[in-house]
C-alpha cells in the first residue's frame, strides 16, 4: 500500500468545501435553516484521531523492534487502512467545515456567534483528524527493504599501510 499523497488530500477537501459552500447556499434560498454543525461532532472527530494514532504505536514499536509480542499482520493492514481513511476523510471533513466558514462571513448579516465557532471548531477537527491518519501511517510504515539480498557490505579494508 501506498502512502496518502498530499494531491488526494487536496483533492478531497476542495469539493468538501464546495459541497459546504453551495449546501448553505441551496439551504438559505430555499428558506430552509442552514446548517449548523454539532460540537460533538468536533469532539468525536478529535477523538478518533487519538484512537488511530494509539491503535499505530504498538505497530510501530514492532517495526522497530522495541516490542517483544508478535504483531498480527492482519491487523497491521487494518491499522494502516484505517489510518489511510482517516486521513482522507478528514480532509473531507475539514474542507466542508472550512466551506460553511466562508459561506458565514460571506453574508452580510452573520449568523449566530455559536454556529460559526461550531464550524471552525468542525474544520479544525477534521485537520486534526487528517494530521492524525497521516502520524498512523507514517507509524505503520515498513522501513526500505535491500532490494538485492546477495549483495553483502564490502568488509573493512585491515592492511596495514
Amino acid at each position: 500500500m501506498k502512502r496518502t499523497r498530499p494531491l488526494t488530500l487536496v483533492l478531497l477537501g476542495i469539493p468538501g468545501a464546495l459541497i459546504g459552500f453551495f449546501l448553505e447556499i441551496g439551504l438559505a434560498s430555499a428558506g430552509q435553516p442552514i446548517i449548523s454543525l454539532p460540537l460533538s461532532l468536533s469532539i468525536t472527530l478529535v477523538a478518533a484521531g487519538a484512537i488511530v494514532v494509539v491503535l499505530a504505536v504498538p505497530i510501530a514499536r514492532a517495526i522497530r523492534g522495541t516490542n517483544p509480542n508478535p504483531i498480527n499482520p492482519f491487523r497491521a493492514m487494518r491499522v494502516a487502512v484505517l489510518a489511510k481513511a482517516s486521513s482522507m476523510v478528514g480532509s473531507l471533513i475539514a474542507g466542508f467545515g472550512l466551506g460553511i466558514v466562508v459561506y458565514l462571513l460571506s453574508r452580510s448579516v452573520v449568523p449566530a456567534v455559536s454556529s460559526l465557532w461550531t464550524s471552525i471548531a468542525a474544520a479544525v477537527a477534521g485537520a486534526i483528524l487528517l494530521a492524525c491518519g497521516l502520524v498512523a501511517e507514517k507509524l505503520c510504515t515498513l522501513p526500505p527493504e535491500d532490494k538485492d539480498p546477495d549483495r553483502r557490505e564490502p568488509l573493512p579494508d585491515r592492511r596495514l599501510s
